[in-house]
């Protein structure tokens, strides 16, 4: 495995969605990897047309992902699938996962992980008894200056935190407002698909995971209010949380996607009794510091003061931009080295979400559910 490229296989993703196009472009960016087997869509004719806009071979393009992975496991070693990308809606992310795993194929998986934190249970069960690598795209993690502002937090240059404030505001359904949801065929607004939350199960545990990888700090309790703005929306498209975290920390969560015109505009602004921090994803080469009594300092990506581990999820120099697919990119790299490694019997530590990080999603999920249906409103973060 160490001597050719990774061979990875994807279901879901095919012509007109957006994420998976972004999955195949991080997976082959540095040459560690290529896709040659897929079943793209539940619709055999868009998987057809996917395969063949990939140039893959027609006999591994696939219009069934069961028929997919049964025909996969059956390859021999030398064309043997090493991972497969689950890029479909969230509601089929169990099972598929399930029958992968059971195959014997690594795994990289879109968020959330699964519909239910009963499901997410299971599923870390399942992954612990495979043995096999499974990864969750946080890929906001993987921006170098959010790994700067890792090391900062770790290293005490903010002394102790105080505050946490993380905002993910976009505008995309904000056209809406006068519509009726009914009409829209938007999966991440049908309950069956999306589950029982939309904003904060699709943009809102980015927020919560971004603040966690950075400060290293676990929700104690919660308040959350969720509303559905847009006229027949099942699900909230937009939603307020107050958090206290283990330690005494205080933080404030925001998301929503009715904010009339925000575009992708994840933020977040830590404070600590030294200094504090700002990170913006959408201008994501840089990171703000200001010292207590001090100036604000502007710290960019590809400097030689930057940590060694923002260095090393660098690609070119400082002044010329990296961004989404870079990040994206650098959570599969880790995936990859995860997975040959285990092929190797080698330990090697790497910095990839897992199925952790998908089960505290759905704890955070289902917490602000039930915190939003409460009248009591503060509640503890769900085992």
């Amino acid at each position: 495995m160490n001597n050719r490229k990774l061979r990875g296989g994807m279901i879901g993703g095919g012509i007109g969605a957006f994420i998976g196009p972004v999955h195949r472009m991080a997976a082959i960016m540095d040459g560690e990897a290529e896709f040659v087997a897929g079943c793209f869509s539940s619709n055999p004719e868009k998987s057809r047309k996917s395969g063949e806009a990939l140039y893959l071979d027609p006999t591994r393009v696939y219009s069934d992902w069961k028929e997919m992975i049964l025909a996969e496991s059956a390859q021999p070693a030398e064309s043997r699938l090493d991972f497969i990308s689950i890029v479909t809606p969230t509601a089929s992310h169990y099972a598929i996962a399930k029958m992968v795993l059971e195959a014997g194929f690594n795994i990289i998986c879109d968020k959330p992980m699964t519909l239910t934190l009963k499901e997410a249970k299971s599923l870390r069960d399942m992954v612990k008894k495979s043995g096999k690598i499974f990864a969750l795209t946080h890929n906001y993690t993987g921006y170098p200056m959010v790994k700067e502002a890792r090391v900062m937090v770790s290293e005490e240059k903010l002394g102790k935190i105080n505050k946490i404030v993380v905002e993910y505001p976009q505008g995309w359904l904000a056209s809406l407002l006068t519509g009726k949801a009914a009409d829209l065929g938007i999966w991440r607004m049908d309950p069956k698909q999306a589950g029982a939350s939309c904003c904060i199960a699709d943009i809102g545990i980015h927020a919560e995971n971004l603040a966690r990888y950075i400060t290293g700090l676990e929700v104690d309790s919660l308040c959350a209010d969720l509303l559905g703005f847009i006229p027949g929306n099942k699900l909230d498209d937009d939603g307020s949380v107050l958090l206290r975290y283990k330690g005494g920390a205080k933080g404030i969560l925001y998301a929503s996607q009715i904010s009339t015109g925000e575009e992708n505009g994840l933020n977040i602004r830590v404070y600590g009794s030294k200094a504090g921090i700002c990170w913006n994803q959408e201008n994501p080469n840089y990171l703000f510091y200001t010292p207590l009594n001090g100036p604000t300092q502007k710290l960019s990506r590809g400097n030689s003061y930057n940590s060694q581990i923002a260095k090393d999820f660098t690609r070119i120099p400082f002044g010329h931009p990296e961004g989404f697919i870079e990040a994206f990119a650098n959570l599969y790299l880790e995936a990859f080295k995860a997975i040959r490694a285990l092929a190797g019997k080698k330990k090697v530590k790497v910095d990839v979400p897992t199925v952790e990080d998908g089960i505290m999603g759905l704890r955070f999920i289902e917490t602000v559910l039930k915190s939003h249906k409460s009248s009591k409103k503060w509640t503890k973060l769900l085992s």
